[in-house]
C-alpha cells in the first residue's frame, strides 16, 4: 500500500518502507503544503515549541486522511476531531514501565516523606519523624490494564497487597468491577487512579470515595486529572494525602490552591515521558509504518473508520 505518512521522528521517515512517502512533522505551527495528500498522522507526542501548537487542529485540513496514529495511551481529547472514515490508533504498552515506575515512585516519596526530607536538605535542617512503609501497605489499582498491570509488578516486590479494580469485572483474573469501588475503599492504604478519562469516569474519585478512605490514607493520581474531584481534595485538608501527576485544571495555575493543601505532592505530568519511551515509540512507529504499507491489520486500534 502506498500513500503519505507524517511523523515525528527521523528515524521512522529514514527506516519507512519505500512504497511510502513520509515527511516530518514535530508539532507546533502546521506545514502549509501537502496535507491533502497525508493519508497516515502520527500526532507528535509533547511537542515542544512555543507559541501556537496545531499538531491536533491539522487533522481539519487532511481530506484524504485513513489513519490517525496516536503514542499516547489517552485519546479522549482527539475524538472528537476525527471524521467517522478515519481508523484511530493509540500507544498503548509504550508507556508501561515509565508510568508505573513513576507511580512507584510517588508512592515511595509520599510514604518515606521524601519532599520534607528535600527541603529539610534545603535548609540545613536535621530532624527525625516517625516514617510510614509502603510494605504492607494495602493497594488498591482502579484502571487495571496494561499500566496497571506494570504497577502491580513493580509493587509486589515491596511486600504490598494489590487489588485489582476495572470498569468492568474479570473474575478470571481476580479484577473487581468499578460498581465495587465503595466497598474495597475503606480497607485500603493507597489507591492508585490510572483510568482514562470518559464519561464515565469524570468525577470517578470525590467526596464521597474519600469519605470512605481511612485517615492519613494515599490517593496516587497518574491517569488524568479530571478523574479525581480537585475540591473534593482540597475540602480534605490533609486528612487523606495525595501524590498527582495530573491535575485539574492543568496545567496547574501558579495561584491555584492546589499547590499549598496540605499532604499534597505534584508533578508535572510527566509519568509517562521517561528516557525508555522514546526508544520504545519509535520502534513501534517503524513497525506499524510497515505494517500500513503491506496492508496489514495495524497495531492498537481503539475505533475503526466507517
Amino acid at each position: 500500500m502506498g500513500g503519505r505518512a507524517l511523523v515525528q521522528w527521523e528515524q521512522n521517515r529514514d527506516n519507512a518502507p519505500a512504497s511510502l512517502e513520509v515527511d516530518l512533522y514535530a508539532g507546533g505551527p502546521a506545514p502549509t503544503r501537502g496535507l491533502d495528500g497525508v493519508t497516515f498522522y502520527q500526532v507528535p507526542y509533547a511537542p515542544s515549541t512555543q507559541g501556537v501548537d496545531e499538531s491536533t487542529d491539522v487533522i481539519a485540513r487532511m481530506p484524504n486522511l485513513e489513519v490517525v496514529q496516536l503514542v499516547s495511551a489517552g485519546y479522549e481529547q482527539v475524538l472528537p476531531l476525527l471524521p467517522d472514515h478515519v481508523t484511530l490508533c493509540n500507544g498503548r504498552g509504550l508507556h508501561d514501565a515509565s508510568t508505573a515506575e513513576h507511580t512507584l515512585a510517588l508512592l515511595l516519596a509520599a510514604q518515606r516523606d521524601l519532599p520534607r526530607w528535600a527541603v529539610d536538605q534545603r535548609d540545613h535542617r536535621w530532624g527525625t519523624v516517625p516514617q510510614r512503609s509502603l510494605a504492607d501497605c494495602r493497594v488498591l489499582i482502579v484502571g487495571y490494564g496494561s499500566i496497571g498491570a506494570a504497577i502491580e509488578r513493580r509493587l509486589l516486590p515491596f511486600e504490598t497487597t494489590v487489588t485489582r479494580v476495572a470498569s468492568r469485572a474479570r473474575p478470571e483474573e481476580d479484577v473487581h468491577g468499578v460498581e465495587g469501588l465503595h466497598e474495597l475503599l475503606p480497607d485500603a492504604d493507597a489507591v492508585v487512579l490510572v483510568t482514562p478519562l470518559t464519561e464515565a469516569t469524570r468525577g470517578l474519585f470525590g467526596a464521597r470515595e474519600f469519605a470512605l478512605l481511612a485517615d492519613d490514607a494515599l490517593v496516587v493520581n497518574v491517569g488524568r486529572g479530571p478523574v479525581l474531584d480537585t475540591g473534593a481534595l482540597l475540602a480534605q485538608n490533609g486528612r487523606v494525602r495525595a501524590a498527582l501527576d495530573v491535575t485539574d485544571p492543568e496545567p496547574l495555575p501558579a495561584d491555584h490552591p492546589l499547590w499549598e493543601a496540605p499532604g499534597v505532592y505534584i508533578t508535572p505530568h510527566v509519568a509517562g515521558g521517561a528516557a525508555s519511551f522514546y526508544p520504545r515509540a519509535r520502534a513501534f512507529m517503524d513497525a506499524q509504518l510497515t505494517r500500513w504499507a503491506a496492508g496489514e491489520p495495524l497495531a492498537n486500534v481503539v475505533r475503526t473508520g466507517r
